[in-house]
């Protein structure tokens, strides 16, 4: 393995395990057991090696999404399968799950920007599908980006929010029914 790509992974390492706040240079360093000098020869600062990581963690989300995508499903199926693998990643990804823990706890300015942006790049990728969808005829025209918007907020906000305020996870299935009741079927033709 190259100079580089380990300092990378110390650092997905580092920032998964503290955060962006608490990781210094110091300890990627540490992990990558290269000398500090070296990691500024890849990289200009902290910063710039944070979004390297985080950049290439929407890649992975993006190549993971596009392995279970199908045209032999229907619009509402893809949907499903890939609201459900995008938080199926963010569950099990200790960056991710670090950086929102981060987020609400300390509100770290660079952290919120980088969610926002993992943000946008999930809803443009919901909103390139319905354009597929719409243009297929499998729904009806819609304003793109914010039904977009809408199927990632809601489908967060059942799959994650709802055991906050209640003493119960929603399943699976229930998630599927309600969506399936409500913006699908405003959504099918």
């Amino acid at each position: 393995m190259d100079r580089r790509q380990e300092i990378l992974e110390a650092a997905t390492k580092s920032f998964s395990l503290f955060g962006y706040k608490a990781t210094t240079m110091d300890q990627v360093a540490k992990l990558a057991n290269v000398g500090k000098g070296t990691i500024y020869t890849f990289f200009a600062n902290k910063e710039e090696l944070f979004h390297e990581i985080v950049f290439a963690m929407i890649n992975e989300m993006k190549v993971e999404k596009d392995a279970i995508i199908s045209d032999q499903f229907s619009f509402q199926e893809n949907a499903h399968l890939v609201l459900m693998k995008m938080l199926e990643f963010r569950e099990r990804h200790a960056l991710l799950a670090k950086l929102i823990a981060e987020e609400k706890d300390m509100q770290t300015p660079i952290v919120q920007a980088v969610l926002v942006k993992v943000e946008q790049e999930i809803v443009s990728y919901i909103a390139e599908h319905i354009e597929r969808a719409t243009a297929k005829g499998e729904i009806r025209q819609v304003d793109v980006e914010l039904v977009a918007y809408l199927l990632f907020k809601a489908y967060m906000a059942f799959a994650v929010d709802w055991q906050v305020t209640h003493d119960h996870a929603l399943s699976e299935e229930k998630i599927v029914a309600v969506f399936s009741d409500t913006i699908f079927r405003s959504l099918i033709k």
